[in-house]
């Protein structure tokens, strides 16, 4: 017998906040990286480079230290799991769920109410109700979320 916790209703709202946000989430990622990537003492526009400058200002491993920064980013590293999460799930979903993902989540028109979405999938509203519980409660599994 599987015993599953019912997510509060906070869990919810938050695990569809990241649907909706899925693409400025990944955006966020890149520019997390970039940023821990560039080493604050350089100039990313400054391209010369002189022999041993670097090791005088910042000696040891510069690489180890940026890997270091990289896997120690709380943000980055909550960030990352989010979005691998959500990708995972709609990767796993019948195309059909994925046009509701779709429409509801990254749909450039917001306008579309469920009566809409419903009619663009060719399905009841409560079908697509449905949809949605199961893409929402298969990303708060995937998360390990209550």
């Amino acid at each position: 017998m599987s015993y599953k916790i019912e997510p509060k209703k906070i869990t919810f709202k938050k695990t569809e906040y990241e649907w909706f946000n899925y693409h400025e989430t990944l955006r966020e990622i890149a520019r997390l990286r970039e940023q821990i990537e560039t080493p604050f003492d350089e100039d990313p526009e400054d391209k010369t480079i002189v022999k041993g400058a670097n090791s005088a200002k910042n000696p040891g491993d510069p690489t180890g230290r940026i890997v270091t920064r990289l896997t120690t980013n709380k943000q980055l590293k909550y960030l990352t799991e989010v979005a691998d999460a959500i990708n995972r799930v709609y990767s796993a979903l019948p195309d059909t769920h994925k046009r509701l993902a779709k429409l509801r989540y990254w749909s450039k028109t917001k306008d579309l109410t469920w009566d809409g979405i419903a009619r663009e999938l060719n399905i009841s509203r409560r079908q697509a109700f449905y949809w949605r519980d199961e893409i929402v409660l298969t990303t708060i599994d995937e998360l390990g979320w209550r």
